[in-house]
């Protein structure tokens, strides 16, 4: 199995109380960073997840992997912190959230996924299908279950 880098932006605003990937800050292929007004990244030769992208495949493997962890409200301040031309990809449309969403004043986009989702999916994709990542998650079998429906491998 491959371990695939990982780097997660973080909008300054996101409570990590709240951060589905809040267990996964001892991992040593995970590197977390704070935006904050200003903050630049220079994003060439990584895989950024984006909803509005090609679908990502095996294809894409080799390549480092960016997160951006926000609510779909600040998620256009943190796209514009990114420069350098990142490979753009989505996670294939069939795959569903199960974690419950709340927000009563912005719609999330209904291919939306909490970042933890995000996260296994496209590592599993590109060749490094590792449930521990899931761990923390409290919907984790919820999830597996959903995504064993859905067919993804």
């Amino acid at each position: 199995m491959t371990v695939v880098p990982t780097t997660v932006i973080r909008h300054h605003k996101e409570k990590l109380s709240k951060c589905s990937l809040r267990f996964l800050h001892d991992r040593a292929e995970m590197t977390f960073l704070k935006h904050r007004p200003g903050f630049r990244f220079d994003a060439t030769g990584f895989v950024l997840l984006a909803i509005d992208a090609a679908p990502l495949s095996a294809a894409d493997a080799g390549h480092a992997l960016l997160l951006l962890d926000s609510t779909w409200r600040w998620l256009p301040r943190l796209m514009a912190c990114i420069g350098g031309e990142p490979i753009r990809r989505s996670i294939p449309s069939q795959i569903r959230t199960v974690y419950p969403r709340t927000s009563r004043v912005f719609e999330d986009p209904p291919e939306g996924l909490a970042s933890i989702e995000a996260l296994y999916v496209a590592r599993r994709i590109l060749g490094d299908d590792d449930e521990s990542l899931l761990d923390g998650y409290h919907w984790k079998q919820a999830f597996l279950a959903n995504l064993a429906a859905s067919e993804v491998r």
